[in-house]
């Protein structure tokens, strides 16, 4: 996070609280499922599959958005939303949300807002702001709250935990250098991340598989996105040269 915030953003510590609540009786319910631009993590797809009934692939197809920028290393998957005029949550209805159990990060911890940097050791550490938006009445609502007892009551700590893997390889040392991954690679950290029911297809028939490890992806969806991260780590940076400047190197296919 920049330390030039909006002025509607400001910073929070752990030992500062905020009155908020979300709930139909507030008058402005569901205006923060408008206007939006929803980008979303490997985790919050893998939720969404749980929430809609569809495979991966049917999800990528019907709900998200693929984009990148020219320069960015890898490319950004955004919820699709409604041409309503009001680019509204293909998700929200009057009554609220209709995938609320398995909502995506960024709703759960709305109003906060939660960064991650990686240091030079490779730990990472947190910040967070909170999001005051001229529309937003769930600040009248007299609810105490805390960073760790909103974390906690929005359901985040697997979010968070997975999103902080995937921070690993979004600010991995050679990104941070200037490597950009090719469109094979890219293409690797999509169909490996994002079509996760593809993915775990190539892992059963993998011949380089043991059963005890065949068997727990095909039944584990959170040990199958670990693995999957991991795999596009191995795949991206494993065999990059330590001590370089990653600025133009540049590496042709998949390992």
């Amino acid at each position: 996070m920049t330390a030039d915030l909006p002025a509607e953003v400001s910073r929070l510590s752990k030992e500062e609280s905020f009155t908020f609540s979300c709930h139909p009786g507030v008058a402005c319910f569901t205006e923060c499922c408008r206007l939006l631009e929803l980008a979303l993590t490997p985790y919050d797809v893998l939720r969404l599959r749980l929430a809609t009934g569809l495979n991966s692939s049917q999800l990528l197809a019907d709900y998200l958005l693929v984009e990148q920028e020219a320069g960015e290393p890898f490319p950004r998957v955004y919820l699709s939303m409604v041409d309503d005029g009001r680019a509204s949550c293909v998700f929200a209805s009057a009554s609220g949300c209709r995938v609320y159990p398995h909502r995506p990060a960024a709703c759960r911890s709305y109003p906060l807002g939660r960064a991650v940097s990686r240091r030079e050791d490779g730990s990472l550490t947190e910040q967070h702001v909170l999001l005051r938006e001229p529309h937003c009445r769930g600040f009248a609502e007299s609810a105490v709250n805390s960073i760790t007892s909103f974390t906690r009551e929005q359901g985040l700590a697997s979010y968070n935990r997975s999103n902080d893997r995937l921070a690993e390889i979004l600010q991995h040392q050679a990104i941070r250098q200037g490597f950009i991954p090719n469109q094979s690679q890219n293409g690797f950290f999509l169909h490996a991340l994002y079509d996760l029911d593809l993915f775990r297809a190539d892992c059963l028939a993998s011949t380089a598989l043991g059963t005890e490890e065949k068997s727990r992806l095909a039944t584990d969806d959170e040990f199958l996105l670990s693995f999957a991260m991991a795999e596009v780590e191995r795949q991206l940076f494993a065999d990059l040269p330590r001590g370089l400047s990653f600025t133009r190197l540049e590496r042709h296919g998949p390992c």
